[in-house]
């Protein structure tokens, strides 16, 4: 009787094997780490707090426990190039022609109106009106006709020039309102693009981060794993 009291005081079944250690070769269970406890737990959900495990089997599930974790690890990384992805390819792409698009609601009228301003700001007619002046008082300087039709101080010429001066200011003004709503347009434009760049700047620097935590605990678990393995490992080597 005395030799059974004194095996069962220095022995004890390990909940995974079901085999007979002596207690220096076994480890609590509610001792090991919450996480390779949780591991262990969805291998073995009947596994008790108050029971013990053996080292073999502790080691096992330990390797078995890096290996999930480094597949996990790949697995959100995939996760995540794909998440990128499907974000790109669903939603709409904001970038586009806003002259295109400015344009097409242009009237005949309007169109007039930009290509007058566009000439009347242009070298071309500044020769050409130029030249006009220039023709416009020799001839009647010069008097080439017996009876200039415009003579000197060119009272006619002058009411030409009010005439077109009055004409060429609303045009050019109409031209500039236009021009004007096409650069709000085009800075709203920019803004939504660049506010969408940030967000998504912004999204991905989040997931980055929450990848790269992750990936810390990770390893600092698996350092730690391995840590109590080469601990277990000289201990063993100690004793021998």
């Amino acid at each position: 009787m005395k030799d059974k009291s004194h095996l069962s005081s220095t022995h004890d079944l390990c909940q995974v094997c079901k085999k007979s250690f002596e207690k220096n070769n076994l480890y609590p269970v509610e001792l090991i780490r919450p996480t390779l406890l949780k591991f262990i737990k969805s291998k073995l959900p009947d596994i008790a707090h108050s029971g013990y495990i053996c080292l073999p089997d502790l080691n096992q599930y330990k390797a078995a426990y890096v290996e999930y974790i480094m597949k996990l690890e790949k697995k959100e990384t995939k996760v995540l190039e794909k998440d990128v992805v499907k974000s790109l390819r669903e939603n709409e792409l904001l970038a586009k022609n806003i002259n295109a698009d400015f344009d097409k609601g242009l009237t005949y009228g309007d169109r007039l109106s930009d290509r007058i301003a566009s000439f009347g700001g242009s070298w071309k007619f500044i020769i050409f009106f130029m030249s006009v002046l220039f023709i416009w008082i020799v001839i009647n300087t010069i008097a080439l006709l017996s009876k200039p039709f415009d003579p000197f101080p060119y009272i006619l010429l002058n009411l030409i020039l009010s005439c077109i001066a009055a004409i060429q200011a609303p045009v050019i003004m109409m031209s500039q309102n236009r021009q004007e709503a096409k650069d709000r347009l085009r800075a709203e434009h920019d803004y939504k693009i660049n506010l969408k760049a940030e967000l998504e700047i912004r999204h991905l620097n989040e997931k980055m981060d929450h990848l790269l935590m992750n990936q810390w605990q990770r390893l600092l678990e698996i350092q730690q794993l391995q840590t109590e393995i080469m601990e277990e490992i000289l201990g063993k080597k100690g004793k021998a």
